[in-house]
């Protein structure tokens, strides 16, 4: 079960719904900067001795991932009075491998659904490149996972309660996409209908690492193996296979632009995935807090 915080900040009392969502705010604000400012910096630093920048960028965002769960526990530690069972080490590679599974599968049913139906096209390509798509895709399930999850989603259970943050999370999540290439209402709503898993996954374990391995799983599926555009963009490719739109095939089923993830095949899989995930970390009492000591 999570832990939601109790103490420090997140203490009873007056205002506790407004301190948690200032102590929100201002931990969005630190890990963002956080992450930036140390992968740029490690990306400096190994441009000085190296000059294979595909793995430079890869170790620096690395390094940035690293820096962003140090500051997130420390703050934690101090802000919240409490341990962090949220990143709990010994069970990470079990959680890792669940939602790396669970990331994997969800997007290739996705695919496989358009593809069966003839909505888009899947050739076989050279593989040409593959670290800066693992760049992408840990950076991506790490930063957006632990502010989304960790940060975004427990603050406003904390404040309203888990079904207010369950959809205001989620909500949040399609939002932050709309300024994506290629991006609409309907591709948001269909991300929307995706952050069940990631929410799911948190609840169910009391980790964030699920979440993470689902996410990057996801985006590296998406991405490279298929070689489909994800969210609108086309950083995360070079794999053996390249995905179109079939010819005269509304976006709406295709995806479009925005990728697979825009289409009638991704909102109905992300739903049925979304339910499966909430249900099991309902019967398994994930949407109970669990009480943390300080």
């Amino acid at each position: 079960m999570v832990v939601i915080g109790s103490a420090g900040v997140l203490a009873p009392g007056r205002w506790r719904w407004l301190r948690a969502l200032g102590w929100m705010a201002a931990l969005c604000v630190a890990l963002l900067i956080t992450f930036n400012a140390v992968a740029k910096a490690a990306l400096w630093l190994l441009r000085l001795v190296s000059h294979a920048d595909s793995v430079n960028r890869l170790v620096a965002a690395v390094a940035g991932c690293v820096a962003i769960v140090l500051v997130y526990r420390l703050a934690v530690a101090l802000g919240e009075r409490r341990d962090v069972p949220e990143l709990e080490l010994r069970r990470a590679p079990r959680d890792l491998l669940l939602g790396l599974a669970i990331g994997a599968a969800a997007i290739s049913a996705v695919i496989a659904m358009q593809w069966l139906c003839g909505w888009v096209m899947i050739e076989s390509r050279p593989v040409d490149a593959v670290v800066l798509a693992l760049r992408d895709s840990i950076r991506s399930g790490v930063v957006e996972e632990l502010i989304l999850r960790l940060v975004i989603f427990r603050l406003l259970w904390r404040a309203f309660g888990v079904w207010p943050a369950l959809i205001g999370a989620s909500l949040i999540f399609g939002a932050l996409h709309l300024a994506n290439p290629d991006s609409s209402l309907f591709a948001a709503l269909c991300l929307v209908a995706g952050e069940g898993i990631g929410i799911g996954l948190y609840l169910l374990t009391g980790r964030v690492w699920a979440s993470i391995g689902m996410h990057a799983a996801w985006n590296y599926t998406q991405g490279w193996i298929f070689g489909a555009v994800v969210s609108g963009t086309t950083e995360i490719a070079g794999g053996p296979l390249a995905l179109r739109p079939a010819v005269r095939v509304p976006e709406l089923l295709s995806g479009g632009g925005f990728g697979p993830e825009a289409s009638l095949a991704a909102l109905a899989i992300s739903l049925i995935a979304s339910a499966a995930v909430l249900r099991w970390a309902w019967i398994r009492g994930g949407f109970e807090p669990r009480t943390a000591q300080p």
